[in-house]
């Protein structure tokens, strides 16, 4: 993390930097407060700073660390979806999703994404850069002032592949965790699967934040290797088989059930045929699966499948023990599917002709 960005450091730590600047440690005390509580987005906002220390800390590059919101959307069920700027002026996108009883945040962790998954909007674009813990944390404070609630949930499902961010991505879950307070469990780190890095991503959760307790979200996409290929190109290195072998890796050490993620696209890998394949594999596994019915995007090439099949495909799954959800969709007025309104607004910028139907920020 930038040693010039104040927002990922705990009170501790503040407090000491504010020692090793010359002020008091309440100082640093004061620092977290308008942090993480009242969402300071500038050095010049924490007016309880005196002034002189403000102006030398703007002198040295020191800054807050808050992501500039550059476009809105808001769909007719009240999911908002944020398209942030970073300081290198890189676009990411994240997404608050409320409930009547909860607030759940979709964070990136990249910018782009190298996995190139064919129904993914994201992974078209390809990858620019990982984020820094600090533009993950801000994320989160975004969602919760643009809605004026308190978070319950964050999901590592936005852009990017969190495993290929990893230190960054726990470090980010630690001050959610203690900053923001937002408990372990209800954190989810979703991941398309990388070779060799379960087992390091235990032993690191471990050591960077004592204990393992969010929840990982493993996304199978397929009941076999020949199909999961079609799909995902990058498990041509990653098999099937070693892939779930992992998982068990993983919760040996965390002691932490994997759920796994299989999202239904129409007539490719929604029939029957898979339900019952997914459920033998699984079988014994105690595993929850999360399905989730596909978002079209522009020039995609898969569709939608109908209610009737996602509702067919679960029954199949509990019919043969295995626990399943369905996700059901947001925002699907408003571009929902993870990348498109990054995709659609650079497309903007080349191509004057292309309308967009949205709340600017000006």
């Amino acid at each position: 993390m930038p040693k010039n960005v104040l927002i990922g450091r705990s009170t501790k730590e503040l407090e000491e930097w504010a020692i090793s600047q010359g002020e008091p440690a309440f100082r640093g005390r004061q620092l977290h407060h308008w942090l993480y509580t009242k969402g300071a987005e500038n050095l010049e906002a924490i007016t309880v700073l005196p002034k002189a220390w403000r102006k030398s800390l703007l002198e040295d590059g020191y800054q807050v660390g808050r992501l500039k919101e550059i476009k809105r959307l808001v769909s007719l069920d009240s999911t908002i979806k944020l398209l942030l700027e970073t300081n290198d002026g890189l676009n990411i996108e994240s997404v608050g999703i409320p409930t009547d009883h909860r607030l759940t945040v979709c964070v990136s962790s990249q910018v782009g994404c190298p996995m190139a998954c064919s129904f993914c909007a994201t992974g078209k674009e390809g990858l620019l850069r990982s984020l820094d813990a600090y533009e993950i944390v801000s994320q989160v404070i975004s969602i919760r002032e643009v809605m004026g609630r308190r978070p319950s949930n964050v999901v590592f499902m936005g852009m990017g592949e969190p495993l290929l961010n990893m230190e960054q991505v726990l470090i980010a879950i630690r001050s959610i965790n203690r900053d923001l307070g937002i408990g372990q469990r209800r954190i989810t780190i979703s991941t398309v699967g990388v070779s060799n890095t379960l087992p390091t991503l235990a032993e690191q959760a471990i050591s960077i934040l004592g204990r393992a307790q969010f929840t990982l979200a493993v996304s199978l996409h397929a009941p076999n290797q020949e199909l999961r290929e079609k799909i995902i190109p990058t498990a041509r290195s990653y098999t099937f088989n070693s892939l779930l072998e992992d998982c068990k890796h993983y919760f040996s050490i965390t002691g932490r059930r994997v759920s796994f993620e299989y999202i239904l696209l129409g007539e490719l890998n929604d029939q029957p045929e898979h339900a019952n394949e997914l459920a033998q594999v699984l079988k014994g596994s105690q595993s929850h699966v999360n399905l989730i019915p596909y978002n079209p995007i522009a020039d995609g090439q898969f569709r939608r499948p109908s209610f009737n099949r996602v509702a067919d495909f679960r029954r199949i799954l509990e019919r043969n023990g295995i626990v399943s959800s369905i996700r059901s969709s947001r925002g699907l007025d408003k571009n929902a599917a993870c990348g498109q309104l990054r995709r659609d607004h650079s497309q903007m910028l080349t191509q004057p002709d292309v309308t967009y139907e949205d709340l600017t920020i000006g």
